[in-house]
């Protein structure tokens, strides 16, 4: 399954740790995003991971979009390539 992710992470360290932990999974597309290609278990472990860098408590969020196949062949970019 295809998926967008977006993340808003305070602390510098869980960022990074979420940062790193999505590179792993997929491809930095900008600022705070990645588009990742994954398996319904891999989507699990991933999540599961996630949760362990944020703290919800000081406003910590990310989001998980599942793209489908119509939506990934209209995907446009504007601007410079990531």
């Amino acid at each position: 399954m295809h998926l967008a992710i977006t993340y808003d992470v305070s602390s510098d360290a869980n960022r990074r740790r979420v940062y790193r932990t999505l590179q792993r999974y997929g491809a930095w597309k900008q600022y705070s995003v990645f588009e990742l290609e994954v398996s319904k278990t891999e989507r699990v472990e991933l999540e599961d991971e996630l949760e362990g860098h944020i703290e919800p408590d000081d406003g910590d969020r990310i989001r998980i979009y599942r793209l489908c196949e119509a939506c990934l062949d209209d995907i446009s970019d504007i601007g410079s390539e990531p």
